[in-house]
């Protein structure tokens, strides 16, 4: 089995690994010692850097501001961003970039990416992502926010939840209801609404770790221009999940690398706290290894058809399911090596404009092992629940029966 790149694709390695060389400072890793403010200083200016060289949306037409590369491309520059500890994307970006900027691309009008694409590349523009609601988690097809049309204009009335950097968007691209009638997969249609908005107000939901990163949003008799929905009105569901495949690809090139580096500081933890000889201990690391091996393979399977272009479907599940079940038992671990001192924070907050869980993102070990604890449980919740992508698996891949539903 050949698993190496096309030469124009090791090329575009060089090339980011100079670029990585010539603006990454040298003491990145050592940021978790930053207040916020200088934080904040930081993550501005290397976004801006990743605008002025072209490296947000490479694989987007270059009349958008793209480099018009392929899908191996964004690969490859996922991986070296990975190595290198830092992410393609800010957090922000990931609704913008990853989700809005290339929905636009498949389903928008020329009109609309003319308007929307260049603030998203340029990172003016902030857009979060409207889906969950309080009775639609999970399962989403069931969401109730209802847009009724007026002459050239929505009117939208309902409410979302758990809504990422709400307090911080210029946008929220929100899933509504604009058929009652349809069966709960249907009747939906995906809408631009740009904010402020005098119908939407944003409230933050505090969480137990003092942050206020996740709000609810509330729509009454909020106007958007029925010119800004994206894809066919009452297809919305559709061009909600057309970005899976090139999401999934990204994360089966820089999940191995991620747990990867993580375990080995898990590893180096068990040595520090003189629990590297323990039977059990070493028995759990030699587990956590072996899970980390398979993830690596089951992403060269995803990354085989993303190179090919082909679109990636349920099998997405199957990577999702297996991480976030994972990452549960390896901070479970990681708690049990350090014993007592897991209960205590130490150290300043750690930097968490930039994902946090590459193990470089916090100097304090204690304060890694807060982030950690936290990633791994809400894991298993965000995109999709384990319980979703067990019965995906099982009716999807495996055939089997559908599971009942309610009467």
């Amino acid at each position: 089995m050949d698993l190496s790149l096309p030469p124009e694709a090791e090329e575009f390695r060089a090339e980011i690994r100079e670029f990585l060389s010539q603006h990454l400072p040298e003491d990145w890793r050592g940021l978790g010692t930053l207040d916020q403010a200088e934080a904040k200083a930081f993550v501005d200016e290397w976004r801006r850097t990743l605008a002025h060289h072209r490296l947000i949306g490479i694989t987007w037409p270059e009349e958008y501001g793209g480099r018009g590369l392929s899908r191996i491309h964004q690969v490859v520059l996922a991986e070296e961003f990975a190595r290198a500890g830092v992410p393609v994307y800010r957090n922000a970006d990931t609704t913008s970039v990853k989700m809005l900027g290339n929905t636009l691309l498949m389903w928008g009008t020329e009109e609309q990416k003319r308007a929307f694409i260049p603030g998203i590349v340029s990172g003016d523009a902030t857009w979060v992502q409207g889906y969950s609601e309080p009775g639609a988690g999970s399962d989403l097809a069931s969401l109730s926010l209802r847009a009724v049309q007026d002459g050239d204009q929505w009117v939208l009335n309902g409410q979302k939840i758990w809504t990422s950097r709400a307090l911080d968007g210029t946008g929220i691209f929100t899933l509504a209801r604009t058929n009652t009638d349809a069966p709960n997969h249907h009747g939906i249609s995906f809408i631009l609404c740009e904010l402020p908005n005098p119908g939407i107000e944003i409230q933050p939901v505090p969480t137990s770790v003092g942050d206020s990163e996740f709000c609810q949003v509330f729509y009454t008799e909020a106007r958007v221009p029925v010119a800004n929905t994206v894809g066919p009105i009452d297809q919305g569901w559709k061009v909600a999940n057309s970005l899976l495949g090139l999401e999934r690809g990204e994360e089966a090139a820089t999940n191995p690398i991620f747990f990867s580096a993580e375990l080995d500081r898990v590893v180096q933890m068990a040595h520090d706290a003189g629990r590297s000889e323990d039977p059990v201990i070493r028995d759990r690391l030699a587990w956590c290894y072996s899970k980390v091996e398979i993830m690596r393979f089951l992403g060269y399977r995803i990354l085989t058809q993303v190179v090919k272009g082909a679109e990636i479907g349920p099998e997405a599940s199957i990577s999702k399911l297996y991480w976030s079940e994972y990452h549960k038992v390896v901070a479970d671990l990681a708690i049990e090596i350090l014993g007592a001192r897991a209960m205590v924070r130490e150290g300043r907050r750690p930097f968490k404009q930039f994902r946090t869980d590459e193990p470089g993102a916090a100097n304090s070990t204690n304060s890694w092992i807060d982030v950690l604890v936290m990633n791994a449980q809400s894991g298993t919740v965000y995109a999709g629940t384990s319980e979703i992508q067990r019965n995906i698996i099982a009716e999807r891949i495996l055939g089997l029966p559908r599971e009942p539903r309610p009467t």
